[in-house]
């Protein structure tokens, strides 16, 4: 019986995650075209991503997620919150270092995403993120665990394509 528990539970996510990748090749199609996203696509999307779909879409509005690169080819990605917090995704988990994903995410499991990890794909899928190149010594420094509330600053956000 846990053996077939196990396998519902991976089909369930190789299908969530099939209908993820096609949402973001619409999302990536439809403003390529227009610019913006039509209604149907934003119902889509919602049905998916429930309650942190209007904010996530507020943060790509708002050019708030930088896409970080150092020279050794890692890739993270920095996401001004509204409260003027960075925060760290990392594409490959969807991880984000805010407190929203630690338990609702994480601990509850109400929802897949933060709002932080969905700006971060939208954003992707939208061609609207900032660039920075940052040194391997300040990747290191912004992927270490617990960097911004030792005080020490997180590579600043820019505004500029």
């Amino acid at each position: 019986m846990v053996k077939a528990v196990e396998v519902i539970q991976q089909m369930a996510s190789f299908l969530h995650d099939s209908i993820q990748a096609e949402l973001l090749k619409h999302v990536k199609s439809a403003y390529q075209t227009s610019q913006t996203l039509p209604d149907d696509l934003l119902s889509a999307l919602h049905f998916v991503y429930k309650a942190p779909l209007l904010q996530a879409l507020d943060l790509v509005d708002n050019k708030s997620v930088t896409k970080l690169t150092c020279p050794a080819g890692r890739i993270a990605f920095q996401v001004l919150g509204s409260s003027g917090i960075p925060y760290i995704c990392l594409p490959s988990s969807n991880f984000c270092s805010c407190q929203y994903y630690s338990f609702t995410v994480l601990k509850r499991s109400d929802v897949d995403l933060c709002k932080h990890a969905l700006a971060v794909l939208l954003s992707c899928a939208m061609g609207s993120c900032q660039e920075q190149h940052v040194s391997n010594d300040r990747m290191a420094q912004t992927l270490t665990p617990g960097h911004l509330e030792l005080g020490e600053e997180p590579p600043h956000h820019s505004h500029q394509p």
